[in-house]
């Protein structure tokens, strides 16, 4: 049985870049759960989920959070499940200040770290991880990986075919 992703936001602001996440989890067959919990504003809750988190039948866990509000490192700090950090781009530093709470973690507290609003890329990397233990989805992302070649294949003819009529 496929583990359940968690994706979490530090706050519906969020939410039009993390649907990605989760339109990308959907497409893949993962299934997941969306949650608003935040660091800062609610840790006592945000702690509780991640604690229990592996209990509940998740695999891991996706964070995504805006200026320097380390959602991801309070999650990865109460769970031994892969957290995946999103750093959102916005306030005043327009997300380098995200970027770098998100990558910056203690030695032994990991999280993983895609782009400024890397939505799609967290979903693809949570896949990756559990396809780990789950052959079904191991080849599912190979098949996906074999249909990003064709089109960039295919576009590199077209590409060719212009080139060729100049």
């Amino acid at each position: 049985m496929i583990r359940k992703v968690a994706v979490i936001m530090g706050s519906d602001s969020d939410w039009p870049t993390v649907k990605g996440t989760c339109a990308q989890l959907k497409a893949l067959g993962i299934p997941y759960e969306a949650h608003i919990l935040s660091a800062h504003r609610t840790p006592a809750a945000a702690a509780e989920f991640a604690k229990s988190a592996r209990a509940n039948g998740f695999g891991v866990i996706v964070c995504a959070a805006g200026m320097a509000a380390h959602l991801a490192g309070a999650f990865a700090a109460n769970t031994t499940l892969p957290v995946i950090g999103i750093p959102m781009k916005g306030g005043a530093a327009d997300g380098l200040d995200a970027l770098l709470s998100t990558v910056q973690m203690p030695s032994g507290i990991p999280v993983a770290t895609v782009a400024l609003n890397g939505a799609k890329n967290a979903a693809w990397l949570a896949a990756e991880i559990l396809a780990l233990s789950d052959e079904g989805l191991a080849e599912k992302l190979a098949a996906a990986r074999a249909e990003m070649e064709a089109q960039i294949a295919e576009k590199e003819a077209k590409l060719q075919t212009e080139l060729a009529a100049l």
